[in-house]
């Protein structure tokens, strides 16, 4: 895997503060993010990078294994483990010479890495041990009309495009895995897994519970007095809705149906539930008025 230079990505030196390090994603994150930059690829990528060094800097213990082993830096856990082992095979066997505790750059690392659990382990005709990659953690902003749909999207994860299928009735806050798709494997083991935590916005004329949708409709008073009908908005299309004569403020109505799609259930839908809000007629004409205070007096 090809280095990236965190600090460069953000815009910081190695010596900078944990409020450095969150200074510079927010700013960056508000001038890339997908809901600004929707067709900018190039941004895209690049909210991608930003993220996932701050997921590294913003962590103490992360950040010190970066510093440390530079682009192997999710294998450093592996590597000691293993240098221990192997000291301890030397001490046992009494031949051979321990591994020095000194540091390694972001170069000479993986050479030693990769010679001591491939070419260190066969010379001596021991078995090379597999070890599993590193889980991968990503987020993707939705916002409900595209939780609405099955549809795919694209992330780039790791410079690598991974294309995936999201259902209809993806919930905020909700983690799928993509097996496989985490950090590649040592010597041969498994590959981690990639987990996708979906955040999915507020919008601005429905509000979701579980798989109901609840929005709000202006009702002119006349219509609110005499009945008649609306055309209503609903996340798939606009739909003709009869009022009944004499609806008071606040009443609700239960589309069926028109609610949101249950996650990987096709065909089944939760309900819209519409409440009324009337609106007094303003700037009324003296015949107007002539007209209201007549009806005043019955």
């Amino acid at each position: 895997m090809a280095f990236i230079d965190y600090y460069k990505v953000l815009g910081i030196d190695k010596n900078a503060t944990e409020k450095d390090v969150k200074n510079a994603y927010r700013k960056l994150a508000r001038k890339l993010h997908p809901d600004v930059n929707p067709n900018d690829k190039d941004a895209q990528r690049k909210f991608q990078e930003i993220n996932e060094a701050n997921e590294v800097l913003s962590d103490p213990e992360k950040r010190k294994k970066y510093d440390q082993y530079g682009k192997d830096w999710k294998h450093a856990d592996q590597f000691e483990n293993a240098r221990q082992s192997q000291q301890s095979s030397y001490g046992n066997s009494g031949g051979g010479q321990p591994f020095s505790g000194g540091g390694f750059g972001d170069h000479d690392f993986s050479d030693f890495f990769s010679s001591m659990f491939g070419g260190a382990s066969q010379s001596s005709g021991r078995s090379r041990t597999k070890y599993r990659g590193q889980d991968l953690n990503a987020e993707l902003n939705l916002d409900l009309k595209d939780a609405y749909i099955t549809h795919q999207q694209t992330l780039t994860v790791n410079a690598k495009n991974i294309r995936i299928n999201i259902p209809a009735g993806i919930e905020n806050g909700q983690t799928i895995k993509i097996t496989g798709h985490g950090s590649r494997g040592v010597n041969g083991g498994p590959n981690g897994d990639l987990y996708i935590k979906f955040s999915i916005a507020n919008d601005p004329k429905f509000k979701r519970a579980g798989n109901d949708l609840y929005s709000t409709i202006d009702l002119d008073l006349y219509t609110a007095i005499l009945g008649g009908e609306l055309m209503i908005d609903t996340l798939s299309g606009k739909v003709k809705v009869p009022v009944k004569p004499e609806t008071q403020n606040g009443t609700k109505v239960k589309l069926k149906g028109k609610g949101f799609p249950l996650y990987k259930k096709e065909g089944q839908f939760g309900d819209l539930f519409i409440t009324y809000s009337i609106k007094i007629p303003t700037n009324l004409t003296e015949r107007q008025k002539e007209l209201f205070i007549e009806l005043s007096k019955y």
